[in-house]
């Protein structure tokens, strides 16, 4: 494999593309938004500034994975001779199904397809293609640069060679990937969103505040960041989906999003992306909460 596609330019998907092109894949970033695009391309910038400061990586080294990043708003343009796509959009169903069905129809017939969904089913999205065995799910953390897990979740028809061939290359990629099967949520989100969702349940029923809540599991329990935290840098939006996921898959009442977090996010109260959500992240108060939750 030389040539990926990355569906999508936030958060995951210029952390996709930065680790594809930094060990040597030819990328191709896609978007519809040329100003995403812009944005993408400065964030994978800047970390990569960071990295040449702590001396993880040269100039050569930057220079070199810049130069292996080309953008696209065409979709068919981006995707026309890649051995690889990962996409990497809005944890949405409907659009995730649209976005598959145009990838099967204009990528070549030996193309890969892989989906960053955290929680829907790698299955259903494979059934909107001609090419089921070719879909997989590439579930990488944030920060992509940073963490070394990626879950591979294979879907029913999913292929043996097809997933051999997307371990090894996350391997290529100096990750930790694991293999796991097609249920909701997989294992990640399967055991995280029912602790976050118990952590809000806890203060919805005033047991404890904020701080008290995540102070407990940071401490008691050794976690670099407390659930409700964890929540607000995740998206409380993006809890909810894959909450309602589970709980549509399993019809269990556990997996059932607390009325919290449901109002939160009618609210617009999303954590970091909105400048609120359980912390407050305005520019007023960002150092002071960088010096309360990170010392």
């Amino acid at each position: 494999m030389k040539n990926i596609a990355v569906i999508g330019a936030g958060t995951m998907g210029n952390g996709i593309a930065h680790v594809f092109a930094q060990n040597g894949f030819q990328v191709n970033l896609i978007d519809i938004s040329q100003a995403s695009l812009d944005k993408g391309i400065a964030t994978i910038t800047k970390n990569l500034d960071r990295m040449l400061a702590k001396e993880v990586i040269d100039q050569k080294n930057k220079e070199t994975t810049l130069a292996n990043i080309s953008t696209y708003t065409d979709l068919n343009k981006g995707v026309s001779q890649v051995d690889l796509v990962v996409e990497a959009a809005t944890e949405n169903l409907d659009i995730k199904l649209k976005i598959f069905k145009d990838l099967d129809e204009a990528c070549e017939a030996s193309t890969i397809l892989a989906t960053n969904t955290s929680s829907i089913s790698i299955t259903q999205i494979g059934a909107a293609t001609q090419r089921p065995d070719k879909v997989i799910g590439m579930h990488f953390m944030n920060p992509v640069p940073i963490m070394k897990l990626v879950e591979i979740i294979r879907g029913y028809n999913t292929s043996d060679a097809v997933t051999k061939t997307i371990m090894e290359l996350s391997q290529k990629l100096g990750k930790t990937p694991t293999e796991v099967n097609d249920y909701p949520g997989f294992v990640a989100n399967r055991i995280l969103m029912p602790m976050i969702n118990e952590a809000i349940e806890t203060l919805y029923n005033g047991v404890a505040g904020v701080q008290e809540i995540d102070t407990v599991m940071k401490l008691g329990m050794a976690h670099p960041m407390g659930p409700l935290q964890l929540a607000d840098f995740i998206g409380l939006d993006v809890c909810l989906s894959i909450l309602n996921v589970m709980y549509d898959g399993f019809k269990n009442p556990k997996y059932a999003p607390c009325p919290l977090l449901v109002n939160m996010v009618m609210a617009g109260k999303l954590g970091v992306k909105s400048g609120e959500g359980f912390y407050d992240y305005s520019e007023s108060r960002k150092a002071e909460h960088v010096s309360a939750q990170f010392n």
